[in-house]
């Protein structure tokens, strides 16, 4: 795999859970999730240091989404629990270096996974 690919988006009612997964071809600095509604720009929604294990989210999704990894398999999930219509987006995988701006360097970017949470 050259680009990170990802898995499990679809379509769920308000309160549902979906379990996200992104594969990655190699060892990366840090591995995220994006989001992207219709009309609304790009968004981060979580990320992982893979070496330390250190977390971030979004406060949208703060309480609700965990972000995990399995370095074995180069892998980064995104668990997201009590789904609001409002996280209805195109979820795209990040692979690469963030700062601690937020600011990412030598990304590469996954195709995206729908999810869709009606109410």
């Amino acid at each position: 795999q050259v680009q990170p690919v990802e898995s499990g988006g679809g379509s769920v009612q308000a309160g549902g859970s979906l379990r996200l997964s992104c594969a990655a071809s190699d060892i990366y600095h840090t591995l995220g999730w994006f989001r992207q509604a219709p009309g609304k720009e790009r968004e981060g929604v979580a990320h992982i240091y893979s070496r330390s294990g250190i977390t971030g989210y979004a406060d949208s999704v703060k309480g609700r989404f965990t972000i995990s990894q399995d370095n074995a398999k180069n892998t980064v999930y995104l668990q997201m629990n009590s789904l609001k219509p409002e996280d209805t987006a195109m979820y795209y995988c990040r692979v690469g270096v963030r700062d601690s701006g937020g600011a990412w360097y030598n990304s590469k970017w996954g195709q995206g996974t729908q999810v869709t949470v009606s109410s």
